[in-house]
């Protein structure tokens, strides 16, 4: 009886410590000037803040380093979708007050309710600034999508659209959000990247692929050279920065060739985005990723 009085304690805190994650996220893109559904950059809500972000040959998650002036350290030997949220992670330490810490590797952003409060908040904050629950359910709305009968692919492109990995996205939904079931999330589970890459590519490719279908709404799409992007077949693209490589039945198939920004649009239509290339494993503050000539302090 203890025990199950014990549990039902741990449960009741962690929600509280996800719905003020949640609400510090809310507060932090009023603060920012920023709406409450849209994808957002994480990089540049931390130069609104007044923390530097930097990315380091380290092999670790990330750092935040409050003194002397607030400070992000991410290691640009992860994935380009985990970078963004731990960044966000960080920039929760910083809002929440936290001292100075150090993110050691981990596998996913789960459910764990015997993390240190601290991470709960912030991993909290993270996940509701990158993936706002307006912005979701406006993203379903829009592919005219229950989330539970959404499909792998689906979700893999409102990840893409959120800047987020898949799994992030599943987690949130099913544990943040209870907008999907557990057989729905254990079912989603099994189908990796990869996988995803392949069904698309028709073949196995170790080329990270980024997904902006005809629905996506966000302003810029931040990748790195050598990525591969799949776009609407009618966009047009500035094919310096962004070479085309095949038709595909979803959309047009382009490689990421050097660093730096370009407008990829659809002519007559509303739809646009920055695409912002940066150095593979770009070592460097963030500010600087897509310039071919990199600056630091």
């Amino acid at each position: 009886m203890n025990v199950s009085r014990s549990y039902f304690s741990r449960d009741a805190e962690h929600k509280e410590l996800v719905m003020k994650g949640m609400q510090a996220s809310i507060s932090a893109r009023l603060d920012a000037g920023t709406d409450l559904k849209s994808p957002i950059c994480i990089y540049g809500l931390c130069e609104k803040f007044g923390v530097t972000v930097r990315f380091n040959n380290i092999n670790m998650e990330g750092m935040y380093d409050r003194c002397p002036k607030p400070r992000i350290h991410i290691s640009a030997l992860r994935p380009l979708a985990r970078r963004n949220f731990t960044c966000a992670h960080e920039l929760g330490h910083h809002i929440f007050g936290h001292g100075s810490t150090i993110d050691e590797l981990r596998d996913d952003q789960t459910q764990n309710s015997n993390r240190p409060p601290n991470e709960v908040l912030a991993d909290a904050f993270a996940a509701f600034m990158l993936m706002p629950t307006l912005g979701l359910r406006e993203a379903f709305s829009r592919r005219g999508l229950n989330p539970n009968n959404a499909s792998a692919l689906d979700m893999y492109a409102i990840a893409c659209n959120f800047g987020v990995g898949q799994s992030t996205l599943v987690n949130h939904l099913a544990f943040s959000l209870n907008l999907i079931t557990p057989i729905k999330r254990a079912a989603l589970g099994q189908i990796t990247p990869k996988m995803i890459r392949t069904e698309i590519l028709g073949e196995n490719i170790q080329a990270p692929l980024i997904v902006a279908d005809q629905h996506w709404n966000s302003r810029t799409l931040d990748t790195e050279e050598g990525a591969l992007l799949l776009l609407p077949a009618n966009v047009v693209v500035d094919t310096s920065i962004l070479m085309p490589l095949r038709e595909l039945a979803v959309g047009k198939l382009f490689s990421t060739v050097r660093t730096g920004i370009t407008r990829v649009v659809i002519p007559g239509t509303n739809w646009a985005t920055y695409v912002r290339v940066a150095r593979r494993q770009y070592v460097g503050l963030a500010a600087y990723r897509h310039l071919e000539e990199t600056i630091d302090d």
